[in-house]
């Protein structure tokens, strides 16, 4: 039994991490006038003035960016 629960741990934490990644962030940042798309979970603080996400692809983080108004005209057809 002891094993069986072992086991299901270790199955539940690889696919905890296996979801987290390939996740995406648009945040704002002062520094470089720019909204810039991240695949870590921000931090709002400093430079980083806001942040929305997360997206499961780098395409739907893209659209987003495009659609967020606090974010400069110049960054909508930039490539990151």
């Amino acid at each position: 039994m002891r094993r069986a629960v072992l086991t299901a741990a270790l199955m539940g934490m690889t696919a905890t991490a296996a979801w987290a990644e390939g996740l995406f962030w648009v945040v704002g940042n002062r520094a470089t006038n720019r909204c810039e798309i991240v695949t870590s979970n921000p931090v709002i603080i400093g430079d980083i003035w806001f942040a929305d996400g997360p997206y499961k692809s780098l395409a739907d983080a893209k659209l987003a960016r495009s659609t967020i108004n606090a974010c400069p005209n110049k960054d909508m057809t930039s490539e990151d």
